[in-house]
């Protein structure tokens, strides 16, 4: 039976490429049955019906998922966060960066619009970007408008899946105009009154871009902590992983606890203050977090 990877989904039709060629297929019922929903990025059995049509007939084992957006097997995430217009949110950057590295998704943060930087804003922001970059993370300055950047962006694409990730309004539309200029993806501008971007993008699909797949996707419709434990928050944070190795007790949750080798590495700037803090706040936030029954 032919194989294939879903690069589409659209009104209850899976769009399978196989052999450069799109075959529009339907779910069979016993997807239903077991409780399967077959998402972009899967890879799956198909029977083909004629040259365009055919049925899944089984989806292979996912390496990871996400449920918003709803795409598999998914090998980085680039984060998208602009300098300015809106603002760039450390918090927010944080927050889905926890979400990124529980999902085991490799991510990569690219900051935009540096054109529209003023001297101290631009120098903020590489600050950050030093910091990021002490953690471990690959951080790209880019601009839509001057190309900068871009050069230095793409090779991380290729023979990759990549989800474009990021607040509404930052940008992510279009760099991939620039990636790839015929795609002609629409863009919004920010609404002044709310200070974000309109959602212009509707629907999951993957786009060849280079050599890789891009999921051009409506972002992260939720950003709530709904399955991270609080045992688990300090593995989200790599430069914290690390250094609760030495903490005295397992466990070490590093807000109260004797002889933590967190908060002694955050005494030490070895670990950055504004991460210490976030990872106290979203702490506090799954601890607050109603029961599920």
């Amino acid at each position: 039976m032919p194989e294939g990877k879903i690069v589409k989904a659209l009104s209850g039709f899976y769009y399978v490429l196989h052999e450069n060629e799109l075959i529009q297929c339907r779910g069979r019922g016993v997807f239903r049955k077991n409780k399967i929903t077959p998402l972009v990025g899967d890879e799956v059995i198909f029977q083909a019906e004629n040259e365009r049509e055919g049925y899944l007939l089984e989806v292979k084992p996912r390496k990871n998922e996400l449920i918003r957006p709803p795409i598999a097997n998914v090998d980085q995430a680039i984060l998208v966060f602009s300098a300015v217009e809106p603002d760039f949110s450390p918090v927010l950057l944080d927050r889905f960066l926890v979400l990124v590295e529980y999902n085991h998704i490799e991510p990569l943060i690219c900051i935009t619009k540096i054109d529209l930087t003023n001297n101290e804003q631009l120098q903020q922001i590489e600050q950050y970007a030093a910091q990021y970059r002490k953690i471990g993370y690959e951080v790209i300055l880019t601009s839509s408008e001057t190309e900068a950047g871009i050069e230095e962006l793409s090779p991380h694409i290729a023979d990759k899946i990549s989800v474009f990730a990021g607040q509404s309004g930052v940008g992510k539309s279009s760099l991939l105009n620039v990636l790839r200029p015929d795609l002609d993806l629409k863009t919004n501008d920010i609404s002044a009154h709310l200070g974000r971007g309109k959602h212009t993008t509707r629907h999951v699909e993957l786009i060849h871009i280079g050599n890789g797949l891009v999921a051009d996707t409506p972002g992260f419709s939720s950003l709530e902590f709904a399955d991270i434990e609080a045992e688990e928050l300090t593995y989200c944070f790599p430069e914290m992983a690390k250094q609760s190795e030495n903490c005295k007790f397992r466990g070490c949750l590093h807000v109260s606890e004797p002889k933590c080798a967190v908060k002694s590495s955050v005494e030490s700037m070895e670990i950055a203050k504004h991460r210490y803090e976030h990872y106290l706040d979203f702490l506090q936030e799954i601890k607050d977090r109603k029961p599920r029954y």
